[in-house]
């Protein structure tokens, strides 16, 4: 089934962020601590640098009305910068690879900072763009998430 989620962006705060939060709406973790020492290496990318091993790569966090929050944190080795505006995104989760396709090519039009839908090693098909409109957008389909 397909889902929307508001995926926030911090500068090293993501797990302090995420636990205040766990406290304030008084659930639990959806999907626990992912920690950029996780990633698995990939063909061109660089080693992080120790100070970034600990920061979160993604948590996720149900609030209310069945929205569920998801966090990371930006890496400054990567030229990440963390401005308002880029600190949040709307994740989008559809049913279907064509129908991310789809909202991608849709949303992307006249975009920029787009990365181009692609599978990621968390077993997802992934992109994300900030719009025309200047609203950024993620398109998230995993397949072992369809019914």
């Amino acid at each position: 089934m397909s889902k929307v989620s508001i995926y926030l962006n911090f500068a090293g705060q993501a797990e302090e962020a995420f636990h205040h939060y766990k406290n304030v709406f008084g659930t639990e973790f959806s999907a626990p601590f992912y920690y950029m020492r996780d990633i698995p290496p990939m063909e061109g990318m660089p080693p992080l640098p120790e100070n970034e091993q600990a920061m979160v790569m993604h948590v996720a966090l149900p609030i209310l009305g069945g929205i569920e929050i998801m966090g990371t944190d930006m890496l400054e080795s990567m030229g990440h910068t963390l401005l308002i505006g880029n600190n949040t995104s709307i994740n989008l989760e559809p049913d279907s690879r064509e129908e991310a396709d789809r909202l991608f090519a849709a949303l992307s039009e006249d975009s920029s900072e787009c990365t181009p839908m692609q599978d990621m090693f968390w077993g997802a098909y992934w992109g994300t763009c900030l719009d025309r409109f200047g609203i950024r957008w993620m398109i998230n389909f995993a397949p072992a998430a369809t019914p």
